[in-house]
């Protein structure tokens, strides 16, 4: 039988964890204050909390985050810019997981 390793950033997380404000920041990365402007910014969305030290993100938010960041480091990308294009990865990925259902 043959094993097959996946790197520690390609697995996904299960869709019930919720990471805090610092676990999402280090996970993706990226600051807690890059975190904080985004999600000021409306670019990414906390599932729980009232207040930054209460905010809980979906697992899911870790890939949005790494995709953001990165297109913004390698393009000069405008925070609006880069989640504008993240979104569009994503309902492609979607797509095409669709497709593939289908046929």
């Amino acid at each position: 039988m043959n094993t097959i390793t996946i790197p520690a950033e390609l697995v996904e997380l299960l869709d019930d964890a919720a990471l805090t404000l610092h676990e999402l920041a280090r996970c993706g990365r990226v600051t807690p204050e890059w975190v904080h402007t985004h999600v000021e910014a409306g670019v990414l969305q906390p599932v729980q909390g009232g207040g930054a030290a209460e905010w809980r993100f979906a697992s899911a938010t870790l890939t949005r985050v790494r995709r953001v960041a990165h297109l913004e480091a390698a393009f000069d990308a405008d925070p609006q810019l880069a989640a504008l294009t993240t979104d569009l990865m994503e309902e492609v990925a979607r797509l095409r997981r669709q497709l593939a259902q289908l046929g």
